[in-house]
């Protein structure tokens, strides 16, 4: 072993330089293309090719690759309405409007209804409250202003912090229902052009996502053991992950008329959106009625795991990981992401082609089931806990890949590393 010697120090440089020059912008479009042509949710057809075609590619680079299949609860909807009952009336069109400027959004009979995932079913009428972005100071603020929650349905606008955290908020505070709408103040017109002519969100745009609480990640039958089809499952009444009230997003088209219909205290300054309309907190005098129901099936997701075995420390393990899985088509979540990890593998298998090996092993993870709540990952982790403990020294992971500054998290204990790669790594853009 050369250890840290000139020469060695050398001939590691060497092997970064052709690493960097191998990278192709093409083969990555090509790949973006592929990967995002048809909706790829959990449990869809085009879900699975993709994660075979991945598969290939990895095996066409040189890497041992394989594909591990879990069976996980994906709640899909069956059932969803949103209307305003008084004191006009009002039925939400819950649709995304396809556009001809974008072929794939005409490819409705393929993509999932707007919804959020785990949402408990529910069919509930009661007065409405705005309360902002749903966070536990908004309620105090509410409580400064006299107005309670209880037995109301809420809407908030998303932001702030993740959605998930709104409808249990809600709950906690009485509320028996949940709506989360995209201001445009927030994502829309506000900030510039919405699409198709700015990348902003349209009025009929609804941010689809999983509201699954943090109890625990993963399937929610399965806490703590990999969701293999043999492991003993929880009740759908004993998931504590699942949301209490029922929950369902919505576009700022669909949102406006509810919130105008509202009376009661003028919302407070920071909580006023940019619809054309005077924010107001209610209660009353907008009365809704809700309906979420969903059908809960048991999905099988494809998880794609590609190695190449360690030259000198083959037990230790660098894990390198990205998600396949998509709400819609998912160009920017996650398939800008997961072609860069595609052409970093392509890449490594050039230089294996020329006598390249790195010391420790790299695992190269495909995950599925990311979106509706780390699914993938997790029980491939808890089905893995064993030899990741025994083994592996790194984990690193991205998502979407997007023109701007490098934004790195993570163990402190990779900040000197992070820092000696950013020095090395030249800007794009100078």
């Amino acid at each position: 072993m050369d250890g840290y010697s000139p020469t060695h120090a050398a001939t590691e440089r060497d092997w970064e330089a052709k690493f960097r020059n191998l990278p192709d912008p093409n083969v990555m479009r090509s790949s973006m293309q592929r990967l995002s042509a048809h909706p790829h949710a959990v449990g869809s057809a085009y879900d699975k090719d993709n994660a075979e075609w991945l598969l290939a590619q990895f095996k066409q680079y040189g890497f041992d690759a394989q594909i591990e299949t879990f069976d996980v609860l994906f709640p899909t909807p069956k059932e969803r309405r949103l209307e305003l009952i008084e004191p006009t009336k009002f039925v939400a069109k819950l649709q995304e409007t396809p556009l001809a400027v974008d072929p794939t959004s005409q490819q409705t009979s393929e993509q999932l209804p707007t919804y959020n995932a785990y949402s408990k079913d529910g069919d509930v009428t009661a007065p409405l409250v705005y309360v902002n972005y749903g966070l536990r100071e908004d309620y105090e603020q509410l409580d400064r202003l006299g107005v309670s929650v209880k037995g109301a349905i809420v809407i908030a606008r998303y932001g702030q912090a993740w959605r998930g955290i709104k409808p249990k908020v809600a709950a906690e505070h009485g509320a028996i229902g949940c709506i989360i709408y995209s201001d445009p103040k927030d994502d829309g017109y506000f900030e510039g052009q919405h699409f198709p002519v700015g990348p902003y969100r349209p009025q009929d745009g609804v941010q689809r996502g999983s509201v699954m609480d943090t109890e625990y990640p993963g399937d929610p039958l399965t806490p703590g053991v990999g969701a293999t089809k043999d492991a003993k499952r929880l009740a759908i009444t004993e998931a504590k992950t699942i949301t209490s009230i029922p929950v369902l997003p919505v576009s700022y088209a669909d949102a406006q008329p509810l919130l105008a219909a509202l009376n009661g205290p003028v919302a407070p300054e920071s909580w006023r959106g940019a619809l054309p309309i005077t924010y107001r907190v209610g209660p009353g005098p907008a009365k809704v009625h809700l309906v979420m129901k969903s059908n809960w099936d048991i999905k099988t997701i494809y998880d794609v795991i590609a190695k190449i075995p360690g030259s000198e420390s083959p037990e230790q393990w660098v894990i390198r990981g990205n998600h396949h899985d998509a709400w819609v088509n998912g160009a920017s979540d996650p398939v800008s992401g997961m072609v860069v990890v595609l052409e970093e593998a392509r890449a490594l298998g050039e230089l294996m082609k020329q006598g390249w090996r790195p010391k420790r092993t790299m695992i190269y993870c495909a995950w599925d089931g990311e979106e509706p709540g780390l699914l993938g990952s997790t029980e491939w982790v808890e089905q893995h806990t064993d030899e990741l403990r025994q083994h592996a020294v790194v984990y690193i992971n991205s998502d979407s890949s997007s023109r701007g500054y490098l934004s790195v998290s993570g163990s402190h204990t990779l900040e000197k590393l992070v820092n000696q790669l950013e020095r090395d790594i030249p800007d794009p853009e100078k």
